[in-house]
């Protein structure tokens, strides 16, 4: 395809084409095979149910006067449920229509904790905002080149102000 242009990702390739953003495992988007579920809710289902396991083991502690095991389980639980609120409207579909896009955010590394990523916030087929992480390469895999390279292809494609 003429007009499509390509970016790494942490886990394959970007596909930036004239009508829509396709996320893919390989170099290839012939073979794309897509799912119109979106399987975010299972993942937080997990979380959840591990979230209040460490509240049970927490509450277990305080019973039993041990201290340490009562922080690390509730700190636990906290940061669980933490992440689940923040990641309620995330979303793990593999197409998104540029039509559809309403914004996408640069967020730089944090050097050693966090990868650069964009989060492209788009409109689903049911009208709710939903936002799509798109992780970059880390460090180790040439990630400030392909990061740079990232930035200048989404600013030429007008989808990074």
């Amino acid at each position: 395809m003429a007009d499509e242009k390509k970016i790494k990702t942490k886990t394959g390739f970007c596909h930036i084409l004239p009508d829509k953003i396709v996320l893919t495992k390989d170099a290839s988007i012939s073979n794309l095979q897509t799912s119109p579920e979106n399987h975010i809710g299972k993942i937080l289902f997990i979380y959840t149910i591990i979230a209040f396991v460490n509240f049970y083991f927490a509450y277990k502690g305080y019973e039993l006067d041990n201290t340490l095991q009562m922080v690390v389980s509730a700190l636990f639980g906290i940061i669980l449920i933490y992440g689940i609120v923040t990641s309620i409207n995330n979303s793990t579909t593999s197409v998104i229509e540029r039509d559809k896009i309403k914004e996408v955010r640069l967020k730089k590394a944090v050097n050693g904790i966090t990868r650069t990523r964009f989060e492209v916030f788009f409109e689903d087929e049911k009208g709710k905002i939903k936002k799509r992480l798109i992780m970059l390469p880390g460090y180790l895999k040439s990630g400030p080149i392909e990061t740079d390279y990232a930035i200048k292809t989404m600013t030429e494609e007008k989808l990074l102000s």
